[in-house]
């Protein structure tokens, strides 16, 4: 559903508008207010792994936020995305930031978990709007495929599978594997 308007939201109009009906999301793009897809089963135990291990990771690092609505731009217009979920590091957070508030900048990394009825095809054009407006770095994780796809600003996306170790220079010291993450949110390996 997308909330109908006679004329496209400003960003301001779009940050003022009350919150979605039951645990529905909205994100602005191309001035509409549109919902985000609510996380299923496999989504959310995945959020909840990638939470674990990146807040420990960045203990005085940063910050690591789930569902935080970023106000970006796209295409040249006000976009506000609300990827599964961010780090900010230290030096890009503001001093001034309203916590309660969008994020005003770009974070470091946006995660997106690839839900039933989105496909990598659409997750990767989303994750270039993401390097376009500023973010360093974009995980697409495929739950199905048993993957992460690293987009970088300046390179090729890279894609890890089972044991392959995940590191990153931009991330010192994170280094995890596809099937940890997966058996940390406990979804099974497929048979056969």
């Amino acid at each position: 559903m997308v909330l109908q308007f006679n004329q496209e939201l400003t960003l301001e109009e779009f940050l003022n508008l009350p919150p979605g009906e039951g645990d529905i999301t909205y994100e602005l793009v191309d001035g509409q207010a549109i919902p985000k897809m609510s996380p299923k089963k496999f989504h959310s135990k995945l959020t909840r792994a990638f939470l674990f291990l990146i807040d420990g990771w960045c203990q005085d690092k940063g910050e690591v936020c789930p569902e935080l609505a970023i106000a970006l731009t796209r295409h040249g217009r006000n976009w506000v995305p609300t990827p599964d979920l961010v780090y900010i590091s230290k030096e890009r957070l503001p001093d001034d930031w309203d916590e309660e508030g969008t994020c005003s900048v770009p974070p470091d990394l946006a995660i997106e978990i690839i839900s039933p009825g989105q496909t990598f095809g659409e997750m990767a054009l989303k994750a270039q709007d993401y390097l376009n407006a500023g973010v360093l770095r974009v995980w697409v994780v495929d739950s199905k495929a048993r993957s992460i796809t690293v987009f970088y600003p300046s390179a090729a996306p890279y894609t890890y599978i089972g044991d392959e170790v995940v590191t990153d220079s931009l991330f010192e010291g994170l280094q995890f594997t596809v099937e940890a993450v997966l058996k940390l949110a406990k979804i099974p390996a497929k048979n056969g």
